[in-house]
């Protein structure tokens, strides 16, 4: 029967006649919706409206309650009754304070969490037409950067949170599956896989996860079966991507770049050769970086299955993604399928089991890299404009060769096509459960989780690439694959005490990792079309620790790790919240004497809206503070460092004994008994508001963080015959503010939300090892960490104009090498008081380098609008940062003005 505040309570009819029901089932706005689930309660009796949302049921108790259930949509209940007809409408299962997201280990209530955690499902990814999940997540997260650091078709995506965090150990977050910690990142999951995303951004939410939570945890939650509903899905994308004309370097077609040739050679007052005389001839000639380009399809398609009754569920999801590069020759497949299945065993004991294979084949031609570091794309913008990339009979030349200068080139577009660059990869996530109930809200559950991968790299430069052919040909053969689990025992309790709330938690943990890296190199085979080892002429023996260079080696890694952890939510009338929670690890990674460490939390909430004094602010929703402190760790500081290496792989070590060559052995580093991992403290005061009924709500958050212990590289005295040890020394602080506004603009038959995220972070360098104030990174030690300074800051010489005249560069400071017409650079120090001392020197005492920029934004944003209307959505999401500098260093050789090159 229906209540005056339109509930239904259902009521038993003594009458038990069988009879026919019938109606419609429509939307919000009136459409008909085909596809919803009607069952009989309790049997397998039911239908799916057609395609005009209509149903019939015959045959059914009078006494029977219809259950309405639509993916998206509140399940309805409705008792027939007397009714013959019943039409229903279906309302959208909005997202409210009652909202259970996934913390660590377990679920909790949006409306109690005290940590700072955000949450993303899978209605806000679904209609993402991307190949990667970090790519769904981009500009959605606040304090959260997402950053595309390639353009090759499957790669992953930087993800950091709430900034760097470390010098040397590493900055990705750890991303736990299902609850099971996986090794490197969730490129290869299918996005259309997950139900939810939960980002722990604070020290305090991601405590559980220990030594390895100072960069942040994203836990992921795949999709499970729903009780009592069914469903199947197809979901099919395809699209293009192109690379846009705004944004391409800005280059010298043919005839510029003959003029060039002429002018620079006439002011020379050399002769001009035939080849320069006439630079119209050339018209605008090849654009060899627009030739590597191409309009790049992509299409991904998903069939999802879901069944679920009382005692058994199962969801079953199969996925095929392939994405074309926009570099020709590039391209990308992924085959995935997950099998998500649980089963109650009886009111006490539940299992189940999830098993996700997924294989990938990409092949990408080498299109990173600086000018002569084999990246295509700046290789493509060197060559001279006036070359043709193909010969007459329409083939692709295989180099070029300009005869007065001698200036040879590689012809990239052959390049792209000739050289094999091939990764097919295998990586399966497993795992089972199984729980028991002992007392009503005691719980007992076990788990064990499986991770595999499988990697083969197949690398194959023929003797026709070079700018001379044939060239010495090559291969590099890679196999990678490790395995990892875990078995992780837990109790759970809750237990309410007249308004006193109790969740408590403990458990164990073990986990161990083992890897294997085999690499060859091998050069000189005689035919191309039989790139094999046995037709090769020679195998590079050096390992690639040795050289720098790929090599040929073998490498095996293993860690363990054992922990203990424990966690107590507490909450008072539910708006009184408090929060403890520590972990014990026990790695292999850290030194003999620092074995184990623990990392602790609190946090407190206060949801001030539920206070009576507060009831008469009506347009008040919700008010809840939040505070939290945590101490976490990263332990990415190598499997073996705290131990003294000895290398056994150099000719050097050998001895000869009489007449006979002997291998030997030699220490090359010394150990660390004491080494342990970065530790990370952090406080986090925050606030949660809702405004209109929840039709605005903002939050707002505060941190401040102190990386402390950080594994660095320390100089010794030579005289000890090694040249540094590595140590847990320095000091770095974070601090910043996060903001993030949800409003819905328009409700109705006509839907605008906008969803706003800002974040503004900062960092210093308190100090590092001993009394060194500074150390150089990145690629010809472009940046520098200087205590008092921020993280990274680029580096390098000022530009200063150029040598126009003889006078000019006669009462000008000047380098070795400086002369009329070249760059004239800005003279910072030297001097014995710090001041300019007339010369320009590039590293030394007397360096001229400076700060000359900062990578790191002042500020990053996003916003997402969703409209709806009827059947018909359009999502328009944007993200971006603001303030930061970015080296480009292409201009190094292209903007140099010696000509060689365009």
């Amino acid at each position: 029967m229906y209540n005056e505040d339109n509930t239904v309570t259902p009521s038993i009819q003594l009458n038990s006649q069988q009879k026919t029901v019938s109606g419609k089932v429509v939307d919000a706005t009136g459409a008909a919706l085909p596809g919803v689930t009607v069952t009989v309660k309790g049997t397998t009796q039911g239908m799916i409206t057609d395609m005009d949302g209509n149903y019939v049921l015959a045959d059914i108790p009078a006494n029977a309650t219809l259950v309405f259930s639509f993916v998206g949509m509140k399940s309805q209940e409705i008792v027939v009754g007397s009714k013959s007809t019943i039409d229903v409408v279906m309302v959208e299962e909005t997202i409210g304070l009652e909202e259970v997201v996934a913390v660590g280990y377990g679920t909790q209530s949006k409306k109690t969490v005290t940590g700072s955690i955000q949450s993303v499902n899978t209605d806000e990814l679904s209609d993402m037409p991307v190949t990667t999940t970090a790519q769904k997540l981009q500009g959605k997260l606040s304090g959260v950067q997402i950053n595309q650091t390639t353009g090759r078709p499957g790669e992953g995506m930087k993800v950091r949170v709430r900034g760097q965090a470390s010098l040397t150990a590493g900055n990705d977050p750890l991303y736990v599956v299902d609850g099971f910690p996986i090794t490197g990142d969730i490129s290869s999951l299918n996005p259309n896989e997950i139900e939810s995303i939960s980002v722990l951004k604070d020290a305090s939410s991601a405590a559980l996860y220990g030594s390895r939570a100072a960069n942040g945890v994203i836990l992921v939650t795949t999709k499970r079966g729903k009780t009592g509903k069914t469903a199947i899905s197809i979901a099919s994308n395809y699209g293009w991507q192109t690379v846009p004309q705004k944004g391409r370097p800005d280059m010298m077609n043919a005839t510029e770049f003959a003029q060039f040739k002429k002018e620079s050679l006439e002011d020379l007052g050399l002769p001009v050769p035939a080849i320069w005389q006439n630079p119209s001839q050339y018209g605008k000639g090849t654009n060899f970086y627009d030739e590597l380009l191409q309009v790049a399809p992509m299409h991904d398609q998903s069939i999802s299955f879901s069944s679920s009754t009382n005692n058994f569920s199962t969801t079953a999801v199969l996925g095929y993604l392939s994405q074309d590069g926009v570099i020709v020759n590039s391209d990308y497949k992924r085959y995935s399928i997950r099998i998500n299945t649980d089963f109650k065993v009886s009111e006490k004991i539940k299992t189940g089991f999830s098993v996700a294979p997924a294989y990938s084949i990409s092949n990408s031609p080498n299109t990173d890299g600086i000018v002569w570091g084999g990246g295509l794309i700046n290789n493509a913008l060197t060559i001279w404009p006036i070359f043709e990339p193909k010969n007459e009979d329409g083939s692709l030349k295989q180099n070029f060769y300009e005869p007065i200068t001698g200036t040879r080139f590689a012809n990239v577009l052959w390049n792209a096509e000739a050289i094999t660059n091939e990764t097919k990869s295998m990586r399966l996530l497993t795992n089972a459960f199984a729980q028991y109930e002992l007392l009503k809200g005691l719980v007992i559950k076990s788990t064990f989780n499986f991770e595999h991968f499988d990697s083969k790299f197949k690398n194959i430069t023929p003797s026709t690439v070079g700018a001379t052919t044939p060239s010495v040909a090559s291969a590099v053969l890679r196999n990678s694959e490790y395995n990892t689990w875990l078995n992780e025992n837990t109790v759970t309790y809750k237990k309410s005490l007249g308004e006193h709330n109790f969740d408590l938690l403990a458990g164990m943990t073990i986990q161990k990792f083992m890897s294997d890296m085999s690499q060859i190199t091998y050069t000189g085979f005689a035919d191309d079309r039989v790139p094999t080892i046995a037709a090769a002429k020679n195998i590079d023996r050096n390992p690639f620790w040795l050289t720098g260079v790929p090599g040929t080696y073998n490498d095996i890694q293993e860690w363990s790790m054992m922990s203990y952890l424990a966690r107590v939510n507490y909450n008072y009338k539910n708006k009184y919240l408090l929060s403890f929670a520590i972990r014990s690890d026990g790695s292999s990674r850290f030194g003999k004497d620092n074995r184990w460490g623990s990392f602790p939390s609190a946090s407190v909430g206060w949801i001030a809206s539920d206070e009576n004094f507060m009831k008469e602010l009506e347009k008040l929703s919700l008010l809840k503070f939040r505070a939290s402190y945590g101490v976490v760790g990263n332990n990415n500081i190598g499997n073996y460092t705290q131990y003294a290496t000895v290398n056994a792989g150099s000719a050097a070590n050998n001895a000869v004994f009489g007449s006979s060559v002997y291998s030997g052995s030699i220490q090359t580093s010394l150990p660390n008994s004491s080494l342990t991992w970065e530790k990370t403290k952090e406080y986090d005061l925050g606030f949660d508001a809702g405004f209109f009924n929840n039709r605005v709500n903002l939050s707002y958050d505060y941190y401040s963080r102190k990386t402390t212990s950080l594994l660095y590289s320390v100089s010794v005295a030579q005289e000890s015959g090694y040249s540094s040890f590595m140590a847990n020394i320095g000091e770095l602080k974070f601090w910043g503010h996060e903001i993030m506004v949800n409003t819905k603009n328009l409700t109705g038959k006509f839907l605008w939300e906008t969803s706003f995220n800002i974040s503004f972070t900062d960092n210093k360098v308190l100090s590092l090892a001993g009394d060194i104030d500074r150390i150089y990174s990145g690629l010809f030690q472009s940046n520098i960490t200087k205590v008092g300074e921020r993280i990274g800051l680029l580096y390098g010489m000022v530009w200063d104009g150029v040598y126009d005249n003889q006078e000019e560069f006669n009462n000008s400071p000047k380098a070795v090498a400086s002369a009329v017409g070249t760059i004239k650079f800005k003279d910072v120090g030297g001097d014995p008081d710090g001041g300019p001392d007339g010369i320009i020197t590039h590293g030394g005492d007397n360096d001229d380098r400076t700060v000359i920029g900062d990578p790191t934004p002042k500020f990053t944003y996003g916003i997402t609008n969703n409209f709806s209307y009827k059947k018909f959505d359009l999502s328009v999401v944007m993200s971006g940062s603001y303030g930061n500098d970015i080296i480009t260093w292409l201009d190094q050789s292209l903007a140099n003005l010696d000509g060689n090159y365009n």
